[in-house]
């Protein structure tokens, strides 16, 4: 297990489209998923404990950030022959189980997370309402374990922040998590 860095926001940088399906069974596209002020892309998947850490902070500022007119979406890119609890079963159990309110979606081919330059897992994209990227950096504090309960929520700052101004912050720490799982890797 690889732990990588994300790579510094490249402001305005526009959002590539997809069309995925969900794990409810609706192929989604990226027309589909934005939202009135913004879209946060988020690469997750069900295995890696950076992810396991932050799951339930995840779901809940999702929730709270749709409430502001930015939608979220989460993509799931690993390899599931490497992961067997990344499969598509598993996909829809943990959607189910942590009640998520966003699309989960699997980019079999990898093509999404490869045109996104998505690198780890959790991998943040912050998107305005003209889907220009605003927004490359981490959840908050957390590593393999949850950070204290009154961490400073970094995405959901900035994202409010994008909701309201159109503009993420120049100060942007980077996510940090396990590599995705390349095919043939």
């Amino acid at each position: 297990m690889v732990s990588l860095q994300t790579p510094v926001c490249e402001f305005g940088k526009s959002a590539i489209d997809f069309s995925l399906p969900g794990v409810d069974g609706k192929v989604w596209t990226l027309d589909d998923c934005k939202g009135e002020k913004g879209l946060l892309v988020m690469f997750i998947c069900n295995h890696c404990p950076y992810v396991k850490a932050v799951l339930d902070r995840l779901v809940r500022d999702a929730r709270e950030l749709r409430e502001m007119g930015v939608n979220s979406v989460a993509i799931m890119s690993n390899d599931p022959r490497q992961y067997g609890e990344d499969s598509f079963e598993n996909m829809q159990k943990i959607a189910k189980d942590k009640g998520f309110s966003f699309p989960y979606l699997l980019d079999e081919t990898q093509e999404v997370a490869k045109a996104y330059g998505a690198v780890c897992t959790p991998d943040f994209f912050g998107y305005n309402a003209d889907l220009e990227l605003q927004y490359r950096g981490r959840l908050d504090a957390s590593r393999k374990e949850a950070a204290p309960e009154d961490a400073r929520r970094d995405l959901f700052e900035a994202m409010k922040q994008v909701a309201e101004t159109g503009k993420g912050p120049e100060e942007q720490i980077p996510s940090m998590g396990c590599s995705i799982k390349w095919i043939d890797e």
